[in-house]
């Protein structure tokens, strides 16, 4: 993990992360009342909430995601180009990260700002970075899936533990400023509507669309028909039965309802 470097526990990507601005951003960052975090582990659907939320701020109009990248709506608190953006930015800020509980802004916990928190099958979500990693082509590539599941396993991969990470997080689920999503539910929810756009939208005199059927369909097919959901194809029969194992001892205590892919 040459490239790498660890921040109190945490490893985090040397080429896309400096140490200072995630010390900055816990210490000194200020979080308003009146901002609204999309937080997550990674590759668990945050490009596809920020997206929903950003056609539910505007009404359904694409306009601003068409013409505005994606990190300058929805700026990552931890990186040295989403920070200073946040500081200098007025009004209501909509803003995004992965950071693991203790290493968030600490203002944020004397705000009243609002958390959105996706959380996603954690089986997919191993999959989804191995192949990810291989993509891009930025960083130490793991030699195999087996490597990189002993790795997930061990926490040893950019932002630590998704065991950690989410039960940390999860101890504020019943705050009123957070809520919970999971990324199985957000594509049962995209189906729904998009059948209920569709029905209205032969009819001048349908119900106002919140979000257009097309951007929906778009974002569908980009976000989640290329997910990884055959696992079983890729895990071997004990690497799977290692990992429910690994799942059940650490999310131990939690209610058997708050995981939908049990």
């Amino acid at each position: 993990m040459s490239a790498y470097f660890w921040f109190e526990g945490i490893p985090f990507h040397a080429i896309l992360h400096k140490r200072e601005i995630i010390e900055e951003s816990r210490d000194k960052f200020v979080i308003r009342d009146e901002d609204t975090v999309i937080l997550s582990y990674p590759k668990s659907g945050t490009n596809w909430l920020i997206e929903t939320v950003c056609l539910i701020q505007t009404k359904g109009n694409p306009k601003w995601i068409q013409s505005v990248p994606v990190w300058k709506r929805s700026p990552w608190i931890e990186t040295q180009k989403g920070l200073p953006i946040l500081i200098n930015k007025e009004g209501p800020r909509l803003m995004s990260s992965h950071l693991p509980f203790h290493l968030f802004p600490k203002s944020f916990f004397r705000s009243k700002a609002k958390v959105i928190y996706i959380i996603r099958n954690p089986r997919d979500v191993l999959v989804s970075a191995y192949f990810f990693r291989h993509k891009i082509n930025l960083i130490d590539n793991p030699e195999s899936l087996a490597t990189y599941f002993e790795w997930f396993l061990k926490g040893n991969v950019s932002y630590g533990s998704w065991f950690e990470h989410t039960r940390n997080w999860l101890s504020m689920r019943d705050n009123d400023n957070f809520l919970l999503l999971s990324y199985e539910d957000m594509k049962k929810v995209t189906v729904i509507l998009t059948a209920i756009t569709k029905s209205f939208s032969n009819s001048p005199h349908a119900v106002p669309h919140i979000i257009p059927v097309s951007l929906f369909q778009l974002y569908y097919h980009s976000y989640v028909q290329s997910t990884f959901t055959d696992l079983y194809n890729h895990f071997t029969v004990a690497q799977a039965e290692a990992f429910d194992k690994v799942f059940q001892e650490k999310m131990a205590g939690f209610p058997s309802g708050l995981f939908p892919w049990k």
